[in-house]
């Protein structure tokens, strides 16, 4: 790899949830393999749980910052891991609290750049200091570009009023055949208005820190979403910055003799992985529901699923009978696993996935085939994107009204992208193959980071 044009000091402040963490992390590292430094600011008791993912120490600097008291939230809670969904905004306080101390860590480190995603005042306080500021997206375009434009359709109203108008795209949605059902719309105004954080709405954290900052970044490629990349630009009216998919580098321990062992027992392409990210709760009649779904299909299977909502372990809330009755061909797993490595396993057939954006490009480069079961709005227009518009994958139907899954759809689902002489199967197998190899084509990720640092440097000039 050649040397930068010059080395770019970079600061990174991501919001407080491992999965925007890692996400930064993983940018971090590509951008220190092209020689550039960063300076990652986490919260220290956070450090330990993520440091295993710098490989380049050298030149990654973790520096740590202590989560300020926020009245309701438990006590070391320092991020969406730490605490319940619904208390995700008292985090966002707690970032918001932090400002001073931000400032002055960017006095002292003095770099060139600062990332950031939640933290809207960021940028006038960057600019303020002679530093540039990048507002780098975690979340997809897909769900950036249905924001702004349903904002745009009912600016003046409350969106709230409309939601019967949202069942088909706001106006100027880059694709019409994107459509949700009625509680996918509920939830989407619902977060959408919500407040987050020190009295701010979320959409007006997410389009001050857009009109406000130097440029804006995402974690994706237009060969999937150059549709949402280019309503994007024109929209923002300012520099777009495309990562490529950040393909996290191969891990360089090997996979957990105890997973090894078991899925060596099977043939190839034969289990069904399933796995929600790592903050997912569902309530407990939802976890039984695709559980005994996952029974049904016949096939063998390995769930990694944290506890459901009021309980303290996932084995303590599943169906009677259900331990016994899979027991040498199905694992329910409440901790922590390798994904990447089971997904690479040859026994690995499906990815049953909430369709993060990690996740979800994980799920790309893998031979797996991939059913979608999203949890939280953001994922929901993911899903509709690979299972409607670039037909990649299988979504698990839900109710209409009430948004719930069932066995019987899980197991459909599964059943579906698993036979090989189902039209829709064979079908989603073909788009998948054709994406994976495009994302692992030679030299594309190469390709857009070296742009991507061209871009930055260009805005430091």
């Amino acid at each position: 790899m050649d040397g930068p044009k010059f080395q770019l000091h970079i600061a990174m402040y991501p919001w407080f949830a491992i999965g925007h963490i890692s996400a930064y992390l993983h940018l971090a590292n590509k951008l220190a393999k092209r020689g550039h430094k960063i300076s990652f600011i986490v919260p220290k008791l956070t450090k330990s749980k993520v440091e295993h993912f710098n490989l380049y120490p050298q030149l990654v600097t973790f520096i740590p910052i202590t989560m300020p008291l926020v009245d309701g939230l438990p006590p070391h809670a320092e991020t969406t891991f730490d605490a319940t969904i619904s208390l995700g905004k008292l985090i966002m306080t707690g970032m918001d609290r932090t400002e001073k101390d931000i400032e002055l860590l960017l006095l002292e480190l003095k770099p060139n750049i600062v990332f950031f995603d939640y933290t809207c005042w960021m940028p006038n306080l960057a600019r303020s200091l002679g530093i540039k500021s990048v507002h780098y997206i975690t979340l997809s375009m897909i769900f950036e570009s249905y924001m702004e434009c349903m904002e745009k359709q009912f600016s003046e109203k409350n969106i709230a009023e409309h939601e019967l108008n949202l069942l088909n795209p706001p106006a100027g949605f880059p694709d019409p055949s994107i459509k949700l059902q009625a509680h996918e719309v509920r939830q989407l105004t619902s977060v959408v208005n919500s407040e987050f954080g020190s009295g701010v709405r979320y959409y007006d954290r997410i389009s001050t820190s857009t009109r406000l900052s130097d440029a804006v970044a995402f974690r994706g490629c237009r060969e999937i979403e150059g549709l949402y990349a280019d309503f994007l630009e024109i929209s923002y009216g300012k520099p777009l910055l495309l990562s490529g998919p950040v393909i996290p580098e191969p891990h360089t321990s090997p996979l957990e003799e105890e997973w090894a062992e078991w899925l060596s027992g099977f043939k190839e392409e034969s289990v069904v992985y399933c796995a929600f990210g790592s903050e997912c709760r569902l309530h407990q009649d939802q976890l039984k529901e695709l559980l005994v779904g996952l029974e049904l299909t016949g096939f063998p299977f390995l769930a990694a699923l944290k506890a459901p909502i009021g309980f303290e372990s996932v084995e303590a809330a599943m169906p009677k009978g259900f331990s016994e009755r899979v027991r040498g061909r199905g694992i329910v797993h409440g901790s922590w696993v390798q994904q990447t490595l089971i997904l690479d396993h040859p026994s690995i057939g499906c990815f049953i996935t909430h369709c993060g954006v990690a996740s979800l490009l994980e799920a790309l480069v893998s031979n797996c085939q991939i059913v979608v079961l999203p949890n939280f709005i953001d994922q929901l227009l993911n899903a509709r994107m690979i299972s409607s518009s670039i037909k990649a994958g299988v979504q698990v139907e839900k109710g209409e009204e009430d948004g719930l899954f069932t066995k019987e759809s899980v197991c459909a689902a599964v059943k579906t992208v698993m036979d090989l002489e189902s039209e829709v199967g064979r079908e989603v197998r073909e788009n998948h193959l054709k994406l994976r190899n495009l994302l692992l084509t030679k030299d594309l990720e190469n390709t857009y980071l070296d742009g991507f640092c061209q871009k930055l440097q260009e805005l430091v000039g």
